[in-house]
C-alpha cells in the first residue's frame, strides 16, 4: 500500500501519520507493506516490481477520474495494469471529506472509520481547537 505525500486535497494527517493509521489498519496482514512515495504511482509499481495497481470505486465521479487515471498510467507505463474493486453498498457514500465534516460538526464517525482512526482524529481535531 502506498500513501502519497503531497495529495492534492485537504488532509488532516501527515504522510508518516497515515502511513502509521493504515499500517495499523493491515496489521493482521502479513503480506501488506505501506509506505510513502512522491511522483507518479506507475513509477513506484516500478521500482518495487509490482505490475499490477489495485484501487478503490465508490460512486460514478470515481469512476471518471479513476478511468482518466488508468489511460494516463497506461499511456506512460503500458506494462502496469490496473484492477478496480466496488465498494461495498454502505461505504458507497463515504467520502474522507465527509467524515472529516461530519467529525468536525461533532458526530461520532466511529462506525464509519476503525476505532484506531476515529479516537486519531478526535485528537487532531482536539489539536487545532475544532
Amino acid at each position: 500500500m502506498a500513501v502519497y505525500e503531497s495529495p492534492p486535497k485537504n488532509v488532516r494527517f501527515t504522510a508518516q501519520e497515515r502511513v502509521t493509521l493504515f499500517r495499523e489498519a493491515v496489521k493482521d496482514f502479513p503480506n501488506v507493506e505501506v509506505s510513502t512515495f512522491q511522483g507518479l504511482t506507475v513509477d513506484v509499481a516500478r521500482e518495487t516490481g509490482a505490475t499490477l495497481i489495485i484501487r478503490g470505486l465508490r460512486a460514478g465521479s470515481d469512476f471518471e477520474n479513476e478511468f482518466e487515471m488508468f489511460l494516463m498510467n497506461k499511456n506512460l507505463a503500458p506494462d502496469v495494469e490496473a484492477m478496480y474493486m466496488m465498494s461495498n453498498l454502505q461505504w458507497q457514500f463515504l467520502s474522507s471529506a465527509r467524515v472529516k465534516e461530519i467529525a468536525q460538526l461533532g458526530a461520532d464517525v466511529r462506525d464509519l472509520v476503525p476505532p484506531h482512526v476515529a479516537a486519531a482524529l478526535a485528537t487532531k481535531l482536539r489539536e487545532i481547537g475544532l
